[in-house]
């Protein structure tokens, strides 16, 4: 390693970094062709030891070398958004002078900054977020499948699927991640260390015992992935909750637990296997970071590593606080904040200050509202759970933060547009609601509409009233329908040569003796020491999962075909790749749920349930594909072997389906008001709520009804083209201007994801990441690399964790035994907050659209 750098642990292979940051300048002032340090870090977007590093490494380049990796890195991340423009533009710069090349002593500063720059890029990782956590050096000695750490992950496993259903039909939901369970299981397996004997036995020449020494980052980490398995819920509960409720679809065959079960583990299984099929697309490439990895890693090298470097930061000072002391400090002040804003006075969760001001006008509520407005409001919320109920803005890139924020406006002035003009009736019905309504704005009764097989009559329909949806529903539906053709063609046309990278090394791996030699950065070779899982492995895994869903939907009355498992794996297949990789480049997941709603209901009309199969197989499967490949990305970056990393999956995925099904159980047979809009702990269903919206509005109505020739909403097909052409437009813009140039900042995928944030959710819950997002990922970032490094990520453990255990002991311990604070602070709304409000009234004994019994 590099001398200057200080030593190397050859027990743990991290460097050991004895140097002050004081003792640096010395060196500094050595530096080629004196060339400040701290000019050149700031300008790569490095800290100094990673210039220092990457100077020792670029005295061993060539100029030729030099010119060869500059020229890879521009084919590869030309069009990498996460990529530094300003290192495209120098690497450009540089190759493009043949002065350079033939007069090479005249450039000799210049040379020497390039090598650098070079050298940064490629024995290191090439974006700033993961060199700030991730180590790029390995120890293969380190004990990973222990018995310790597979016995501590399943308990994980059983109680974050256990709180994470529980929670996920609460509104705002509340989610346990990865970071907590780094969290807690560190003390459980530091007692497992110090107490249990090392006593063990022999399996095929492997010794397992008790206590295998120290307890290790990647033991700790499979016991992460393994819990993070139990936080990927099955998507087979929206199907069981309308389902079985009498307030939905009431069949009450869904009691079945062996039935549950089945679907269960079927949709948790399928998302596995293809997301171990799919990781030549989305975890080994470097571009695919999968931003919320990074806060697991960075609280994990806070418990595991005790070098404290100190670094500069705000304010001209040095800070020398360690990483497990700040990750304590702020857990312990969000673990006490979270009371105020979620208990003592809930007004401050949703600041709706403005609407207090006078709650009985209907124009100020709408607008500015944050329980039944849009949230157009400056201050909207004390509450880091709302802040962080899209993303999390310490994790995710700026522009994707601000990208969703300008979409969410635009989303909202749709509303505004189409509510004020009465469009397609609008007026008469609340501005922001995910609830269908009938012709005379009441909430609408499907079982009117009902056949005793959940089937659509048709009789009974015109006889009653078509599906009317709210402002915000539409601009919604607008807007998902545009970003799903877009994502393709975004995929398409700046990933492209990624995706034949992929589809390349996919068919290598069939050969005997494959390698993936495809992927060269540093921590794809490191991991080239490990044997790789078999495709086939994966395959069987499939193949059970469909087993399991076709006897779900054939072995009890659905009256559903089978083909709706196979038909539904085609559509995941299609998606899972362009969806990875806008999911691994942005931090943020496209659901396309309602695509698959909408080819499902037009290929079954009447036969709601028949469209929440297809859905369940085809949207839900890629979505948890897509969570399993980020579990996978954390084994990459820490360098887990391949195949202990899918035993671990496997047998979580299995417990985790019985647990979250059991608990879903409990749910609906104890809590009292479950899914009623004023139920006293917030369990409203939100989710639940818009998926039954969708199963009447595409399944029970059908695709064709409601947006076919004559349907009241077929205008929103245009937004299928619409989204196609966009990022053709914006690309051509991007290769007209340089990198440095703001176009080049904007995201056409996530200025439509933006869109989608409403109903009933609204800018209010966007708008308050927008400031925090600047401040960690431009500010800090930029001005204070080193201190940014240090604590960003760390914070963001910290608060998410604080939060996760904070919301289940007011739960458990207030909320559940009924203990409340009754003051105004938590009774604050009143007039058209309190109470739903529209703009239009209509006469009693009228209706809007068409007349009864001539409906599409």
């Amino acid at each position: 390693m590099i001398a200057d750098m200080g030593g190397h642990d050859e027990k743990t292979g991290d460097i050991i970094n004895t140097v002050p940051v004081d003792a640096l300048e010395p060196q500094r002032e050595s530096f080629d062709e004196k060339i400040s340090v701290e000019d050149v870090a700031r300008q790569l977007n490095a800290t100094p030891e990673e210039v220092l590093a990457a100077r020792e490494h670029s005295r061993t380049l060539s100029l030729e070398q030099s010119r060869a990796a500059a020229e890879s890195i521009i084919a590869q991340h030309g069009l990498d958004p996460n990529f530094s423009a300003g290192a495209i533009e120098r690497l450009g710069a540089f190759i493009s002078n043949p002065n350079i090349f033939e007069d090479p002593d005249s450039y000799a500063r210049e040379i020497t900054k390039v090598k650098v720059e070079v050298a940064l890029l490629t024995m290191n990782s090439p974006y700033p977020e993961v060199r700030a956590v991730v180590d790029a050096h390995d120890d293969t000695s380190m004990p990973v499948s222990t018995i310790r750490s597979w016995v501590i992950g399943l308990v994980f496993v059983v109680l974050i699927a256990f709180i994470n259903q529980l929670f996920s039909v609460r509104q705002p939901a509340i989610n346990i991640r990865a970071e907590l369970v780094q969290l807690l299981a560190y003390p459980v397996g530091k007692a497992a260390e110090k107490w249990l004997p090392d006593v063990g036995f022999t399996l095929f020449g492997i010794r397992h015992s008790l206590n295998p020494g120290p307890f290790n980052k990647k033991e700790h980490m499979l016991i992460s992935i393994m819990a993070t398995v139990g936080k990927t819920l099955p998507s087979s509960r929206y199907i069981i909750f309308t389902q079985w409720m009498d307030k939905y679809f009431g069949q009450k065959y869904a009691k079945s637990f062996a039935y549950q079960i089945l679907l269960a583990v079927s949709t948790n299984m399928m998302g596995f296997g293809l997301a171990g099929i799919c990781r030549r697309f989305l975890v080994y490439p470097a571009f695919c970071l999968w931003p919320k990895s990074l806060v697991t890693i960075a609280l994990n090298a806070s418990l595991h590593n005790e070098t404290n470097h100190p670094v500069s930061g705000p304010f001209k000072k040095i800070y020398s606080m360690s990483r497990y002391r700040f990750f304590v400090v702020a857990f312990a002040c969000m673990f006490v904040w979270y009371w105020i804003p979620n208990y003592l006075f809930e007004a401050l969760s949703l600041f709706n200050w403005i609407a207090w001001i006078a709650p009985q006008s209907f124009t100020l509520t709408a607008i500015t509202g944050l329980h039944k407005g849009l949230g157009f409001n400056p201050l909207t919320t004390f509450d880091w759970n709302v802040v962080t109920h899209v993303f999390d803005p310490l994790i995710v890139p700026f522009r994707v933060t601000f990208n969703t924020f300008v979409g969410a406006l635009f989303g909202g002035l749709t509303i505004v547009g189409l509510y004020w003009t009465n469009s397609h009736n609008t007026a008469y019905l609340p501005i922001n609601s995910n609830a269908m309504y009938t012709h005379s704005g009441g909430s609408y009764n499907v079982s009117k509409i009902l056949d005793h097989r959940g089937w659509l009559n048709e009789t009974a329909y015109q006889a009653y009233s078509p599906v009317y949806l709210a402002a915000s529903s539409i601009t919604m539906y607008y807007y998902f329908f545009a970003l799903y053709t877009a994502t393709l063609s975004y995929a398409f046309i700046y990933h492209r040569h990624d995706m034949g990278l992929g589809f390349k090394s996919l068919l290598r791996s069939f050969q005997k003796g494959s390698t993936t030699q495809e992927f060269t950065d540093v921590h794809a070779r490191l991991m080239t020491k490990y044997p790789e899982v078999p495709e086939w492995w994966f395959a069987i895994l499939n193949l059970i999962a469909i087993a399991l869903g076709v006897g779900a939907v054939a072995g009890w009355p659905t009256e559903t075909s089978v083909g709706v498992v196979f038909f539904g794996i085609l559509l995941a297949v299609i998606f899972v790749v362009p969806t990875g990789i806008i999911y691994a480049t942005t931090g943020v997941e496209v659901e396309f749920n309602v695509i698959a709603e909408f080819i499902g209901g037009a290929w079954q009309p009447g036969n709601a349930l028949a469209m929440n199969f297809f859905k369940c197989f085809g949207y839900v499967t890629t979505a948890h594909a897509l969570d399993f490949a980020n579990d996978l990305k954390l084994a990459h970056y820490m360098k887990i072997p391949p195949r202990h990393t899918f035993a671990a999956q496997t047998v979580a995925v299995v417990i985790s389906s019985f647990v979250s099904t059991a608990v879903m159980n409990f749910q609906m047979d104890r809590i009292k008001d479950l899914c009623e809009a004023n139920q006293s702990s917030k369990f409203t269903c939100p989710g639940v709520n818009t998926y039954f919206t969708a199963a009447v509005l595409f399944g029970s109505l059908g695709a064709r009804k409601v947006f076919g020739s004559g349907g009241i909403y077929t205008v929103l097909l245009s937004a299928f083209p619409v989204g196609f052409i966009l990022p053709f437009l914006f690309y051509a813009f991007q290769r007209k201007y340089p990198r440095t140039h703001w176009v080049s900042k904007v995201h056409p995928v996530m200025l439509l994801y933006g869109g989608v944030q409403w109903s009933p959710y609204h800018i209010g819950y966007i708008w308050p990441a927008v400031i925090p997002g600047w401040l960690s990922m431009v500010y800090l970032r930029q001005r204070y690399v080193g201190f940014w490094s240090k604590y960003n990520y760390v914070l963001s453990a910290a608060w998410s964790a604080a939060i996760a255990i904070a919301a289940v002991v007011v739960f458990f311990a207030v909320s559940y035994n009924g203990y409340q604070v009754n003051w105004w602070g938590n009774a604050s709304e009143k007039g058209c907050e309190a109470k739903t409000c529209t703009r239009l009234k209509l006469p009693t004994g009228e209706y809007f659209g068409p007349r009864t019994g001539t409906y599409a």
